[in-house]
């Protein structure tokens, strides 16, 4: 493979046995032995994850906060330091350039975490605004970002002694806020987000910390039945969640009201790109809508596969899978948001058949983990 970039965890994934394969320009684990075993642990005990391929961003000075408001939909004006939040970065059309993380670090510094295969093309985006006397810095080569999984999540964390002076903190934080601690003379940023449905810890460290990290995690796991995870079972995860993934439920041509991410296009802010056209799509209605289905029998679903209504194309499928924790296939679909929820047979075509799908609820899956 050539150009292809590694994570400072590479050496320990192959030590591991993982077989690695090219995702986003990275070299990445797609598993250590059986995805449906890693899925499980996350969704039983606790696994650990190299997601070290995704893009960071720091902005700093007086104005950035003003500067990350102006770029994305949500509204960070108002997030205490130490809180997160999703959002998504869209062009003047209302189409989704990336959905990304963004971290109140402090008052003059906040960070946003991007898709790995986004990054070239958010920093020119997020380039174009006016910073308002803020400095912008793309640290994704500089860091490496660790999530730890799974319902037994913090007792590892709590039991890993390089968190022995956060221990309150792990304990106490809630759902997407975050902290910050010194390790080595460098700061180390953890959130409690993540990307698998599950209670979940994040962790940004520099580059050269990543190994003593990785390391001292996973002993301290042990005895709570953590795994390493690759990226085969982040999917089947997140799409049990029916988080949305770049690339397939939003793309360069979608926009965030399609895919019922209107919660986080807040339409009365002041400014953001693309503001006008969301209102009005808001007024008239999204034409597409993203909505689950059941699958009879073990039918799968792929992404592209074409929805039918009474025999009438209505969509395309954007991901689907057997659900090992739900022993069902299922799958998600933008289809024309006319064709929601009236009378009608909808069908999935597969590989020159037809297979009979049921719209289900999203998410198709909640944790009970607090």
């Amino acid at each position: 493979m050539t150009n292809v970039k590694v994570t400072p965890l590479t050496d320990l994934h192959r030590a591991s046995g993982a077989k690695m394969v090219e995702f986003a320009g990275y070299l990445m684990p797609v598993s250590y032995g059986s995805i449906l075993a890693e899925h499980r642990a996350v969704r039983e005990q606790v696994g650990i994850f190299d997601v070290s391929h995704m893009g960071e961003f720091v902005i700093r000075g007086k104005g950035a906060r003003r500067l990350v408001n102006d770029i994305i939909t949500n509204d960070c004006s108002r997030l205490a330091e130490g809180a997160l939040q999703y959002s998504v970065m869209c062009r003047e059309d209302g189409t989704v350039v990336d959905d990304l993380l963004v971290y109140v670090v402090r008052d003059d510094q906040v960070l946003l975490v991007v898709n790995a295969s986004n990054i070239e093309k958010d920093l020119e985006h997020v380039l174009t605004f006016d910073r308002n006397g803020a400095d912008v810095e793309n640290v994704s080569d500089e860091c490496a970002l660790l999530a730890v999984q799974g319902p037994r999540c913090r007792d590892v964390l709590t039991s890993c002694p390089l968190f022995d002076d956060v221990r309150e903190q792990v304990e106490r934080t809630a759902y997407y806020h975050g902290f910050s601690f010194t390790h080595g003379g460098s700061e180390i940023l953890v959130s409690r987000t993540g990307y698998t449905g599950e209670l979940g810890f994040e962790i940004l460290v520099p580059s050269n910390l990543a190994v003593e990290f990785w390391e001292a995690i996973t002993q301290a796991g042990r005895d709570y039945g953590l795994v390493p995870v690759g990226l085969g079972a982040r999917d089947t995860l997140r799409f049990e969640a029916s988080f949305c993934l770049f690339g397939h439920e939003l793309n360069d041509d979608t926009s965030p009201l399609e895919v019922g991410l209107g919660w986080v296009v807040k339409l009365n802010k002041e400014r953001f790109r693309g503001i006008e056209t969301l209102r009005q799509e808001k007024k008239n209605g999204p034409k597409r809508a993203l909505v689950g289905f059941e699958l009879e029998g073990r039918n799968i679903a792929r992404q592209g596969y074409t929805v039918l209504k009474d025999g009438v194309e209505i969509g395309k499928v954007t991901s689907g899978a057997f659900s090992p924790t739900m022993k069902k296939s299922l799958c998600m679909a933008l289809i024309e948001r006319s064709a929601k929820g009236t009378e009608g047979v909808y069908e999935i075509a597969i590989r020159g058949k037809t297979a009979t799908a049921r719209l289900t609820p999203l998410p198709f899956y909640r944790s009970r983990a607090k």
